[in-house]
């Protein structure tokens, strides 16, 4: 896979309600430190590790060298970084990675926010708004999301987001210590035409009273 073949614009801030996400940048390291090393338990079973076993626990030491290399993939063309912010604290990342050009036109998606905001529905508008933006204001073909099956709650985060079930891969990333098997979903412009961040909105409207408040601004969308 080739990457876009050209940078990638910082799109700036992506909003949905109280869910904002923007670009990682070096501000973010001490507070994304400190809320690695608090959900410490609760990420560990869905953190990529390396077979060797090398590797530095999350949260332990400084986020800046890190910071630094996922913000060169966006000069790269291959990958975006954002932080997930929730009514303007931050509460997680969700990364764009394997960016491809050419003939192929995709990306990858992966995520994790802090425990205790789970549960609020910010995954899905974070994903949702991502998605949207990769689609109509990159251009892209099809996004990607592989989650392990014992993830109930990225399952459900796909299944309300209505993207399309494409099978397991064995073995397919070392998790937590082990090869692991991830399901695979995905959506293609053809298959959301309306946006999903509007599948995802009405959703909750018929799920109840959405939290936190209404849309204020969202990405690029078909009419």
């Amino acid at each position: 896979m080739a990457p876009l073949g050209r940078p990638i614009e910082d799109p700036g801030l992506l909003i949905a309600g109280p869910v904002a996400l923007r670009v990682i940048h070096s501000v973010d390291a001490e507070p994304l430190r400190r809320l690695l090393a608090a959900n410490r338990h609760w990420l560990q079973q869905w953190e990529a590790t390396h077979p060797s076993g090398r590797g530095i626990t999350p949260g332990s030491v400084s986020m800046k060298p890190t910071i630094r290399i996922l913000r060169r993939q966006l000069r790269a063309g291959s990958g975006i970084p954002f932080v997930i912010t929730y009514n303007g604290e931050v509460v997680g990342q969700l990364s764009v990675s394997e960016v491809s050009g050419g003939a192929l036109q995709s990306a990858q998606i992966g995520y994790w926010v802090s425990e205790h905001v789970a549960g609020r529905g910010i995954t899905p508008l974070a994903v949702a708004l991502t998605i949207d933006h990769l689609l109509w204001a990159l251009g892209l073909h099809r996004v990607e999301i592989c989650i392990r099956p014992e993830n109930a709650a990225s399952l459900r985060v796909v299944e309300k987001l209505q993207l399309r079930y494409e099978g397991r891969r064995a073995a397919y990333i070392h998790i937590d210590g082990a090869w692991r098997d991830h399901e695979s979903f995905a959506v293609t412009r053809e298959d959301a035409p309306e946006g999903v961040l509007r599948r995802i909105t009405a959703y909750l409207a018929s799920s109840g009273p959405a939290r936190g408040g209404g849309r204020r601004k969202t990405v690029q969308e078909t009419s």
